[in-house]
């Protein structure tokens, strides 16, 4: 795929705070200001299938770009009895689901999943599959750090059904490795992708960061050759999100030599180019798969969707999050634990569900999800379809949206017909920007999101 290059005043026109679309609306609407046990008995009226997902927030050292909730220690002993609380949650939760439901997905994320010794890894499968069970095309995927990672890890995850895995490289230059404190030596790299591939493992994905201090096209173009010859399923590419104000430690970086957004721009483009020059489908945003790859045939078959963890395959699947700080969604309400360890083992020590907020969606709501949902996943967006599928004329509906994006289009980002809007190759850059013409809570929240360039 050959990138239209935007020049420097585009991107000033564009380059602005904005969400990234896991969900809508998006996190910072949620409230403590809303009925608990409504958010949970919302699960009774769900039938489909059940994606899982169980954060294991524990890591050894911080890296200072990360902007995940985490608990940093060095003592193991405290993953005993976070599981001892993780297996009440379960149990607590079960009694809000139907029978009969199965799970179609299951994903641990961190912190540092790996960071659980391999025994107990062994017991949380056993935690898993005593209270739940899977569809035979289940995708079970863990997150992985290879600087902690050994043999026998990935073989307990694997003893659960585990056949995916990602794992961060961010980058292989070791000025940009020092510099967000994260030293990762190529071969933990492929020692990683060597045992995963021996355990079994179908599939990988390599998670890289750009916008990180020492950056440029040059050094990331060197890290690019070097993983692409891992041969990986996926990449998730993600631009630095600087939230120094949400996320102190990043205050470190801000000292750094950040790149511009032209340049971050201009790597973005180069590794656009590079990796579908190498056989790997742009899927949008962050994503790239190889052709055969389930995310690439989840978007040409319009069954792709967005959440928390990114784009997934699963669409129409109740998410259910278990473990500090996660996030569970129905078809109607989002609903996040808490995030700090006190508040999360105060609550399960009096037997109580940890959520700490949530939100209920109006039926706006639900309407511009799909709508800015469809955007992200398919690129674009047929007004027929969505007028069916709504009930609704989006045309009429949404008149004062589609004429916004007027501007957009006089600079090549968008194309707008009597049927439809359709993103371009260039404005693919430009995603979330085209997104948020149809989010209807941006006002006064801006400048806590992260910047779109």
């Amino acid at each position: 795929m050959k990138m239209l290059k935007p020049d420097l005043a585009l991107i000033r026109k564009y380059d602005q705070p904005g969400p990234r679309y896991t969900s809508y609306p998006t996190a910072l609407c949620f409230t403590e200001d809303v009925d608990k046990e409504e958010l949970l008995e919302d699960s009774k009226r769900e039938t489909g299938p059940l994606s899982l997902y169980f954060h294991i927030p524990f890591c050894e050292s911080l890296c200072w770009f990360c902007g995940c909730t985490t608990v940093i220690t060095t003592d193991h002993d405290r993953s005993k009895a976070y599981l001892d609380l993780v297996e009440k949650e379960v149990n607590l939760f079960l009694p809000y689901l139907q029978p009969g439901r199965k799970a179609a997905q299951l994903h641990f994320g961190g912190g540092t999943p790996n960071f659980l010794e391999p025994d107990l890894i062994r017991r949380l499968g056993s935690i898993i599959h005593d209270n739940f069970s899977f569809q035979p095309d289940s995708e079970l995927s863990v997150e992985l750090d290879p600087r902690r990672l050994t043999r026998d890890h990935i073989r307990a995850f694997a003893e659960m059904g585990v056949n995916r895995a990602s794992f961060g490289v961010q980058d292989i230059n070791p000025v940009v490795q020092k510099a967000i404190h994260r030293v990762q030596p190529t071969e933990l790299n492929t020692q990683a992708i060597e045992w995963l591939n021996e355990e079994g493992f179908k599939s990988v994905n390599i998670d890289l960061i750009y916008g990180l201090p020492h950056q440029s096209v040059e050094s990331f173009s060197e890290t690019l050759d070097e993983v692409i010859d891992y041969d990986p399923d996926r990449f998730a590419v993600f631009s630095y999100a600087h939230v120094p104000s949400i996320k102190p430690a990043q205050k470190i970086l801000a000292r750094a030599s950040l790149p511009p957004p032209e340049t971050k721009l201009e790597i973005l483009t180069m590794l656009t180019e590079k990796l579908t020059a190498n056989g790997y489908v742009y899927i949008g945003m962050d994503h790239f798969a190889k052709e055969d790859d389930e995310l690439t045939q989840a978007q040409r078959n319009k069954t792709l969707q967005r959440n928390f963890q990114g784009y997934s395959t699963k669409a129409d699947s109740e998410i259910c999050g278990f473990g500090l700080s996660s996030v569970s969604q129905t078809s109607r309400v989002y609903r996040q634990n808490y995030k700090t360890s006190d508040l999360y083992n105060q609550s399960m020590a009096n037997g109580i569900l940890p959520v700490q907020r949530g939100y209920i969606l109006s039926h706006e709501d639900r309407i511009r999800r799909e709508v800015i949902m469809r955007l992200m996943c398919h690129l674009t967006l047929n007004f027929e379809e969505v007028s069916q599928k709504l009930n609704i004329d989006f045309p009429h509906r949404f008149s004062r949206e589609i004429a916004s994006l007027r501007k957009m289009e006089e600079d090549e980002l968008v194309v707008i017909t009597p049927e439809s809007i359709s993103i371009t190759e260039l404005g693919r850059l430009f995603i979330r920007n085209v997104a948020m013409h149809f989010d209807a809570y941006l006002q006064g929240k801006e400048n806590r999101y992260s910047r779109t360039v």
